[in-house]
């Protein structure tokens, strides 16, 4: 491709998460001259427990290898700290990682497939103009330094509070408050968590609390999260969850917090030349608010359909391009999130049911499992699976 507009990019990423990374590894491997920015340095810590399931890592790029902290094998559930045991599967159910890490080797993906990165650009708005405006085959993305970038086709991966998804329009109709901290322990109690989470099913409404051991750096990765609006219950919780499972003389290195937000099923995912992603799309799981899946999947989608979407000359060709990358995202991505919401909704009514069920009914575990480990989904496992079927409808009641 050709272009007689001087520096024009085809295809601009704006954030260098999973979600960014993918999309600008997918345009650039598609032989697109891609910038990917992104406000922060790299590598950079992240909020995030670090749990890398099946189909995470089959949306990874091809030969990318994992900087796994830790393999889990096992699961250690509890009922807002009763009622707990342990089940354990003999194939690895997820990989573990830190955020910093596995951040950064995307991002050298992308690069390595061609994809030039940008990094301290913090973006402030998008400009497209109309489909009778002179320059409508590209899309500016300005910047706090007063540039800027054009693009024929435009992909928004810039978080849950993106600047790109207010500008198509992204609504969210769930919205969490995660709390986490990152405990770093001693070698002899490192061990004592190798290979085993801890999950426990909490005291407010739709809340659970997650122990993510990274053993290589002998730290664990200790959070909650809960529905947005009790934030001194969820607090509240946090301490009492590390206090419960002995952690609390271990100082934290790093506390944080940060909000997750799902779309509403009609939130758009394009307008114009731009598509979002990710977190900025509000693509996330529902019921475990798991995104790191749904950034990889859903960025490697917008990638190539941006690519389409730089390639296309006319306004109907664009809509066109957009329209079946919102189809994409819909009928894969979009079933799942629609099984999660089910899921969340019994949850939060009975959670003592899901608590009994997966220690205690080897369907449900066997469900678990496969969905960790990328064999089925949430949605198939409603659709194919009576144990689980009875579980949501018991607990729904």
């Amino acid at each position: 491709m050709t272009d007689k507009i001087e520096d024009v990019w085809d295809v601009v990423v704006v954030g260098a998460g999973p979600a960014g990374s993918s999309a600008a590894y997918a345009a650039a491997a598609a032989g697109r001259k891609v910038l990917l920015v992104d406000k922060a340095e790299h590598p950079r810590y992240k909020t995030c427990g670090g749990g890398i399931i099946g189909p995470s890592r089959d949306a990874l790029p091809p030969g990318f290898a994992l900087p796994l902290q830790d393999r889990v094998h096992a699961v250690t559930f509890a009922l807002d700290g009763r009622w707990e045991r342990t089940r354990r599967s003999r194939r690895m159910m997820f990989g573990l990682v830190n955020r910093d890490e596995f951040d950064h080797a995307l991002v050298k993906a992308a690069q390595q497939a061609g994809a030039v990165l940008e990094t301290g650009v913090t973006v402030t708005g998008v400009e497209q103009g109309g489909e009778d405006a002179p320059d409508r085959r590209t899309v500016g993305v300005t910047t706090q330094d007063g540039r800027t970038l054009r693009a024929r086709a435009v992909v928004g991966a810039d978080g849950s509070a993106s600047r790109v998804g207010r500008h198509v329009g992204v609504a969210f109709d769930q919205i969490d408050l995660g709390l986490e901290a990152e405990i770093p322990v001693p070698e002899d109690i490192a061990r004592l968590w190798a290979g085993r989470i801890h999950l426990d099913w909490g005291p407010l409404p739709g809340s659970y609390g997650w122990v993510f051991p990274k053993t290589a750096s002998r730290s664990l990765t200790v959070g909650v999260i809960s529905a947005r609006g009790q934030g001194e219950r969820t607090k509240q919780y946090l301490a009492d969850y590390i206090a419960r499972l002995g952690l609390a003389g271990f100082p934290p290195s790093v506390e944080s917090g940060h909000l997750t937000r799902c779309r509403t099923e009609d939130s758009p995912l394009s307008r114009g030349r731009v598509l979002v992603a990710g977190d900025a799309a509000g693509l996330l799981e529902p019921w475990t608010r798991e995104g790191i899946s749904y950034a990889l999947r859903s960025g490697r989608l917008a990638g190539e359909w941006a690519v389409r979407v730089a390639e296309a000359a006319e306004p109907a060709d664009v809509r066109r391009q957009a329209l079946n990358y919102a189809f994409a995202v819909k009928a894969g991505l979009g079933v799942e999130m629609r099984a999660g919401r089910q899921l969340l909704a019994a949850f939060e009514r009975r959670p003592a049911v899901f608590h009994a069920g997966v220690v205690s009914m080897p369907p449900i575990w066997r469900a678990f499992v496969q969905v960790t480990q990328g064999a089925t989904t949430f949605g198939e496992a409603l659709r194919r699976y009576r144990g689980v079927q009875r579980l949501a409808a018991l607990a729904g009641r």
